[in-house]
């Protein structure tokens, strides 16, 4: 699944992604079988955190502009797009498939800082990929691996000075 998994998330077809990955397999996957992985990946990939929602509600109420980087397929990102509420919580949103980029390439880090108009050293990238946060540092941007929520607000916040998490 994570072989071509970039190539998807820059915007290829999922039906030839899911394709690829029958070939791989040595399967067939007919159109009924590829949408209901694609509505199981959108299922798994669904799941938030209410924590870190009301953390970035807290930062955008102190004035910090907040946005949303991820790599991501077409069915999923624009599943996002359309959930009533989701996106409100950014003020500038990146998505992969729409870009034809994908982290940790230097020009979707550049495409994030510039929507949210910060130069790249005034940004923090949070990540739970290390390539992602190389690939972050080296465009210029703070980046910081996220292992879990309880790790991060041990220092995260105050190291960087921003508001910390309320306790939940």
């Amino acid at each position: 699944m994570w072989k071509d998994r970039l190539k998807y998330d820059a915007g290829q077809d999922a039906r030839d992604y899911w394709s690829n990955i029958a070939v791989t397999t040595g399967r067939e996957f007919d159109d009924e079988l590829i949408a209901q992985m694609i509505e199981r990946e959108i299922e798994f990939w669904s799941r938030y955190d209410d924590r870190v929602f009301a953390w970035i509600n807290d930062l955008r109420a102190s004035g910090v502009r907040t946005g949303i980087l991820s790599n991501l397929p077409r069915p999923l990102g624009e599943r996002l797009r359309g959930t009533n509420g989701f996106l409100e919580h950014f003020d500038h949103v990146t998505f992969s498939y729409e870009l034809g980029w994908v982290k940790p390439q230097p020009e979707i880090y550049r495409h994030a800082v510039q929507g949210l108009d910060i130069a790249p050293v005034e940004a923090l990238f949070l990540d739970d990929r290390p390539e992602n946060i190389e690939g972050a540092r080296e465009a210029g941007l703070n980046a910081e691996l996220f292992t879990t929520w309880e790790e991060f607000v041990k220092d995260m916040p105050e190291k960087f000075s921003l508001p910390a998490p309320k306790s939940n």
